[in-house]
Parts: C-alpha cells; structure tokens; sequence
C-alpha cells in the first residue's frame, strides 16, 4: 500500500474507534434521528463552505445529484439512524464489534453489483477478523440477546450494516464517474440531513436540543472529524484499493472502542478477549498484505 492510503486506512480506524462512544452523549433528551439530522447538517455546511472557499466546482447535473442524493440518504441518514437506535440498548463497544460484519457485506456487494472478485485471501481475512471480534464481545453479546430488546437492537445494527455496504458501493460507483469526494460528501451529507429532517414530522416525532455540554461537544465532535474528515478519508480509500478491502476499517477501529470501553464503560479484559484481538489483527494483516493495487484512479 502507498503511504497516502495508509493514511487513509489509519486515520480513520482511530476516529471511528472514538466515535462509538460519543454517539452516547447524543441519547436521551433528543430523538435518534433528530441527533442524526444536526450532526449531517452542521457537517454538509461546513463542507460546503469550505468548498466556497476554494472555489471548488459545485455545478452537477440533475443526475449527479441525484446520485448524491441517494448516497447521502444511504450513508448518511438511515444507516446512522439505525446505529443510533442501537447504541440506546447496546454498549457502545458492542455495536462497533457486530459492525465489523459489513466486510462481508462490502464484498458481497462489490461482487454483486460492481463485477468485483472475491478474494480468497480477502475472505479468510474476514473469517479470522469475525472470529477475532466475535471472541472479544462473547459474554456481552449473549447476555445482550437474553431480552427482547437487545434482538431489536441487534436487527438495527445488521440493517446499518447493509445500508453502510451500499452507500460504500455507490461511493465508488460514484468516483468511478469522477465525482468529487468532497464535493459529493458536502451535498450528500446535506441531502441525509435534510432527509432526515423530513422523517422527523412524518413519523410523529418533535425537534428539540440539549444544551448541555456533553451533548453539543460530541455533536461537533462526530460532524467535523467523524463525518467531514474521516469519511472524506475513508471514501478516498474506497476509491482506491476497493471496498472489500477498505471495509477492514471496521475491524480496527472496534479495537480502539474497546480500549475506550475499558475506561469508560467498564470492559473487563480477559485471555479470550485477548486472542480475539490476536485474530482480529491477523485477518488485517492477511487482507492488506496482499499483491500490489491497481487503483481506480491510476
């Protein structure tokens, strides 16, 4: 790998890693998808207006914008709807180890639907990453399941899954059509926010705000480096060496939430937890250190 798409791959392992756990100051007083809305809405503008400021092209077709537009709505709106409605029930560490599934998904849809190949040395990766993560939250998962309301939580959290794949497939879709990455992400992330604003009245729910600290720090936290700079990052490296092989940032960065959990949540480390790491950073190094790549932009 070039040491501009390992920048890519490791600058956001350690963003998304922090970012499960600041989701939960945004539960409680607001609803989920209200959350959601401000988060996109605060990033999209700022996007914009950096844009604005470079004098970047912001003049697209209707059909690039509407291609934006269901990026936007996919990756930006209902995929992290339902990861908040998920993180009301489940540790955060717990939702970020049961995404790291969406490597299978990425490549399933990257075979499915962009011609893509299934590697052999991509998928035993990925067996030995879920085995790896499914290891790490064992106790914590069973225990999860033996209400109702955490196969509720779990079905939310498979769902965002299938949306993140998709909106990762139509991301390369696309930059392969020469969309521009932060152009596109300014007018999908604003076009998630307004979608989900619009979901706010129809589905009987209210617009309010906390005005507390926690809640406004996380709020800008999540849009300035979880949304603008590390999926800027991240779609970049889509772009680059492929989904299948990007989507590997859901198995590191579910290591940095546990790390975090251990502080703040209270993980209690064991020898099982331990070897799930080890296997987990093996199915990485499987996947990444494989023939030299072939970008879509060279």
């Amino acid at each position: 790998m070039k040491l501009r798409q390992i920048l890519y791959f490791v600058i956001p392992c350690f963003i998304w890693g922090s970012t499960w756990f600041a989701i939960k100051f945004q539960l409680g007083q607001v609803d989920p998808l209200v959350s959601v809305a401000y988060r996109f809405l605060i990033a999209g503008l700022l996007l914009m207006v950096f844009s604005l400021i470079r004098k970047l092209n912001l003049r697209f077709t209707l059909r690039e914008h509407l291609l934006m537009l269901l990026q936007g709505m996919i990756l930006f709106g209902f995929n992290y709807w339902l990861v908040y409605l998920a993180e009301t029930n489940l540790a955060s560490g717990i939702v970020a180890i049961i995404f790291s599934f969406s490597i299978f998904t990425n490549i399933f849809f990257n075979y499915l639907l962009l011609n893509g190949k299934i590697r052999k040395e991509v998928m035993a990766g990925a067996v030995l990453g879920i085995g790896g993560t499914f290891l790490i939250f064992n106790h914590e998962l069973g225990s999860a399941e033996q209400i109702s309301i955490g196969y509720q939580a779990l079905l939310f959290c498979f769902g965002s899954i299938v949306l993140a794949s998709l909106g990762n497939i139509l991301s390369k879709y696309n930059q392969s059509r020469k969309l521009p990455v932060i152009q596109t992400n300014a007018f999908g992330m604003t076009y998630g926010s307004l979608t989900m604003m619009l979901m706010v009245p129809l589905s009987g729910r209210s617009f309010s705000f906390d005005v507390s600290f926690p809640y406004i720090a996380s709020l800008f936290y999540l849009a300035i480096f979880g949304s603008i700079v590390a999926f800027t990052l991240y779609l970049k490296l889509v772009g680059d060496i492929g989904p299948d092989r990007a989507g590997y940032t859901t198995l590191v960065a579910p290591v940095i939430a546990l790390i975090i959990s251990s502080f703040f949540e209270n993980y209690q480390w064991g020898m099982v937890a331990v070897f799930g790491v080890i296997l987990l950073f093996a199915g990485n190094i499987l996947a990444l250190k494989m023939k030299p790549l072939k970008t879509t932009r060279e």
